[in-house]
């Protein structure tokens, strides 16, 4: 018998109609099919139904069990399973050299950093992932709302993010102390393989995006403008600010996707850091 390690944050899910839901809910396309963290195999059986299956599983005992399990479809080629921590797979490149959809019940732990990193992953062209409800929403969060903050400007800037149902905790064994929700992220067309189009340039300029965001909200309960000011002339953010008929009272979940975006761009493309700030 299998039992669920905590270092790895495992809960099996049970509930096959959640697992019925999940199916309807993935993209059905050509694209290459991944899973991360398969567990006891539930969720793998249904997807291998709809094609084959690359499936990520760090686990060396549940990868001894799901090679007994699926030894046929891994004999067939229908089912790959490569046991290594996806986080380092993503440190050497992408999870795959084509494109592909992501669908998995991910580990709360690190659920945040995959979505993240499959983000800016160009193969990954979408995510059909079971998170923690919180952090679910404040992926799909919009703005003028509590859970808006960069996490939320950084994937609607790279895709579309819509929490679809929610997961009681009783379809779990063991069961989590919270709701799961199954969120769901497509990629923008603009933003595939080699092209960063609309206000990402390159890869060095989203990597500067992402630095703006994390000045922009570093102080959530301030205004955009203090915590912006840390990083860059104040006089010049005031400028833009007035020509653009945004208050200076405004507070960074308050602002829309396209407002950060237009700012950045400003501050980006008139240099308008502070000179004793650290340099890019």
């Amino acid at each position: 018998m299998i039992e669920a390690k905590k270092k790895f944050g495992q809960n099996f899910l049970k509930d096959r109609n959640i697992l019925y839901k999940i199916i309807q809910a993935m993209p059905h396309n050509e694209f290459k099919l991944i899973e991360i963290g398969p567990g006891l195999g539930d969720l793998t059986q249904e997807l291998l139904k709809v094609k084959p299956l690359v499936a990520y599983e760090v686990d060396e005992d549940l990868c001894v069990y799901l090679r007994e399990k699926f030894s046929k479809e891994i004999e067939e080629g229908s089912l790959t399973l490569v046991h290594t921590d996806v986080l380092d797979q993503f440190n050497n490149g992408s999870l795959q050299n084509e494109p592909y959809d992501l669908v998995a019940n991910l580990p709360y732990y690190i659920a945040t950093t995959i979505i993240l990193k499959a983000l800016e992953d160009p193969y990954c062209r979408s995510m059909t992932v079971m998170v923690q409800k919180e952090v679910a929403e404040k992926f799909a969060a919009v703005p003028k709302t509590k859970e808006f903050s960069s996490l939320a400007i950084l994937a609607q800037s790279i895709a579309t993010a819509t929490l679809l149902f929610d997961v009681a905790p009783t379809s779990f064994e063991p069961q989590p102390k919270v709701t799961s929700s199954i969120l769901r992220i497509d990629k923008k067309q603009e933003f595939i393989q080699d092209k960063f189009l609309g206000i990402f340039e390159d890869e060095k300029t989203l990597q500067k995006f992402k630095k703006y965001l994390r000045c922009s909200f570093q102080s959530p309960r301030k205004t955009w403008l203090k915590n912006i000011s840390s990083e860059y002339n104040r006089e010049f953010v005031e400028k833009v600010m007035q020509i653009h008929a945004i208050p200076v009272t405004i507070r960074p979940h308050e602002l829309s996707v396209s407002s950060h975006h237009l700012l950045f761009k400003h501050l980006r493309l008139n240099d308008a850091r502070k000179r004793d700030s650290i340099h890019e």
